[in-house]
């Protein structure tokens, strides 16, 4: 059975091992247990993001890191949009949809709170999935991360097959 929750104390070790698999995925150079210890969980405390973390029966499969854009806050880039930052499944459960059923997830929590519009970075490896989901590719570039800005204008729109 699978379950999306935000994540909580008892599955924050399980966060920690999905995000480390997620930066050596796409081969960063990052210290991670920094990048958890300082940005992260701090971030989530403050009520600055949200994590959802996926369950499939008794195992740990997958997260998204989601947020409502702010002045407040630091990653703010579209003020008043949705803000899509991180989305991982382990490799051994892609291509069966979870991906998609935890970006919607976030996407609902996010329209729940009044957002209308929401917005990606993906890594060029990403855009096709978030293409399949709605999202365009914006106008805007950008250079720290190397990407587009793939935007989203209706929340109320599944995710294609």
């Amino acid at each position: 059975m699978l379950t999306v929750s935000p994540l909580r104390d008892d599955a924050k070790a399980e966060f920690e091992r999905l995000f480390s698999d997620y930066y050596t995925e796409l081969e960063c150079d990052e210290d991670v247990p920094h990048l958890l210890e300082e940005y992260v969980i701090p971030d989530l405390l403050a009520g600055l993001l949200h994590i959802d973390i996926l369950k499939d029966g008794q195992a740990y499969v997958g997260f998204v890191i989601y947020q409502k854009d702010d002045i407040d806050n630091e990653w703010n880039k579209k003020e008043g949009w949705g803000d899509i930052r991180e989305i991982y499944v382990s490799p051994t459960h892609r291509l069966n949809g979870l991906g998609k059923f935890l970006l919607f997830t976030a996407e609902m929590k996010l329209k729940e709170s009044g957002i209308e519009r929401c917005y990606a970075l993906p890594c060029e490896s990403a855009q096709k999935f978030f293409e399949k989901c709605g999202y365009t590719r914006g106008r805007e570039y950008d250079e720290e991360l190397d990407c587009f800005v793939y935007e989203k204008l209706q929340l109320n729109k599944n995710c294609g097959k």
